[in-house]
């Protein structure tokens, strides 16, 4: 029966360490040199500061910036709070929100993204059509051309992956960070 044990004990630690520690560690090595960026969680510097991720949305409110959609985490972007609101389309308290935030967003159409939060609701992408109804606010209160918004939303709309998948979309703070370096 001893032995038995010892055998089993032993194969547990041995893949524990393999499988637990070992291999973990040397995919985040691998994931460090190969892609040195990405697994350090796509920070965005500017000015030897990290202002944000390029895969986190962040609040933005002043008239000034670009607008993210909703956010369904905590109050405002709160990543410890990532999550949906786990409200489905017969939600009577989703059907209000989206009401609300259609009659706030001004004249129709209004993308669907204006007016609902992401899955995460950490999405830091919009729509590009969302960012284009954004364009005259952002030029009066910049005292900008909206032509000259219009050509930087057009510089940092990202295409589909690979040509085919996901659609046409907008990072938010990448996109507010150059509107911030417009004279």
């Amino acid at each position: 029966m001893t032995g038995i044990l010892r055998a089993a004990t032993t194969t547990v630690l041995l893949f524990t360490g393999l499988l637990g520690l070992a291999a973990p560690a040397a995919m985040t090595g691998i994931a460090g040199a190969v892609f040195p960026g990405q697994a350090g969680g796509s920070l965005i510097e500017r000015d030897g500061q990290v202002v944000g991720s390029a895969l986190i949305g962040q609040a933005f409110a002043e008239p000034r910036y670009f607008h993210p959609r909703p956010s369904a985490a905590g109050s405002g972007y709160d990543a410890s709070a990532a999550a949906a609101s786990q409200q489905g389309p017969t939600s009577a308290k989703l059907a209000e929100a989206v009401r609300e935030r259609v009659a706030a967003a001004g004249p129709k159409p209004v993308p669907a993204d204006a007016v609902t939060a992401s899955g995460s609701g950490l999405d830091p992408h919009i729509s590009p059509e969302n960012a284009a109804r954004q364009v005259p606010r952002i030029a009066a209160a910049r005292g900008l051309p909206e032509a000259r918004v219009l050509t930087l939303l057009r510089q940092h709309t990202e295409g589909r992956e690979l040509g085919l998948l996901g659609e046409p979309r907008v990072n938010v703070l990448q996109l507010n960070l150059a509107l911030d370096t417009l004279r």
